[in-house]
């Protein structure tokens, strides 16, 4: 009886409707919400590969800033004070912001992203993002002998290691070359002296043996660095500031 009255009542069946427009709008609102969070707050992501080690694992898993908010705010231009990152933070690099894609197809994977938990996107294969060590900031002079990192930081007249800058304690794995490797490859852990522009950073992996970074890339521009390294949420183990 009641089943047929909820299918013959026009008073249920308003109420049904009403009810699934609720819903919707509340996973409608959670959507926007949800998706402004992760797109100008922080984000989350899983490491892949273990370009890191030994201070991060492939398999870890973080909660990074996001400083995309930072493009949406106009003529804004960040000095060396104000940058939201120092030497020695993990960052994230996102190579894909050379080419911003089209409002459309951000709207559709964010769509994607959020009903599939992550694990499925529009732009998921395009995507170019590494998590690197920031090693010089704009304006820094840097040279690299036998893997050790020197920094002449702006305006600074003497130089020092890597390690007497940092703003986040690390350690760098540093790899066993042969004696008789090619001096002028990355690799090799040398690097003639270089000034960074006004607007450039130096990124390292903590793996030297890794050369994915700016060895090969060069220096990268600060609007390329899309977040920094907050807490490590998984593996428990590890739970934590990175």
């Amino acid at each position: 009886m009641f089943d047929k009255w909820r299918k013959y009542s026009y008073a249920a069946q308003k109420s049904q409707r009403h009810r699934v427009r609720r819903i919707l709008l509340w996973i409608a609102v959670f959507f926007i919400v949800y998706t402004s969070l992760t797109s100008l707050v922080f984000s989350m992501k899983a490491l892949e590969t273990n370009a890191m080690r030994p201070g991060f694992e492939a398999g870890d898993r973080l909660v990074f800033s996001s400083y995309r908010i930072y493009s949406l705010v106009p003529g804004l231009k960040m000095d060396y004070s104000s940058l939201p990152f120092r030497r020695g933070n993990a960052v994230l690099v996102d190579m894909s912001l050379k080419e911003k894609p089209k409002l459309f197809s951000q709207l559709l994977d964010g769509i994607l992203r959020f009903f599939t938990a992550q694990r499925f996107g529009l732009l998921k294969g395009r995507e170019q993002i590494y998590l690197k060590r920031v090693i010089g900031l704009p304006g820094d002079e840097i040279t690299i002998t036998n893997f050790v990192v020197r920094v002449k930081p702006k305006g600074d007249a003497y130089s020092f290691t890597e390690y007497e800058l940092w703003d986040s304690p690390y350690v760098a794995d540093i790899p066993q070359v042969p004696a008789l490797w090619d001096e002028s490859l990355p690799f090799s852990g040398n690097m003639e002296k270089i000034l960074l522009g006004e607007d450039e950073c130096f990124v390292l992996s903590d793996d030297r043996s890794n050369t994915n970074d700016s060895r090969t890339w060069g220096p990268v521009p600060v609007r390329l660095i899309a977040g920094k390294a907050l807490f490590r949420y998984w593996p428990f183990t590890r739970l934590g500031r990175p």
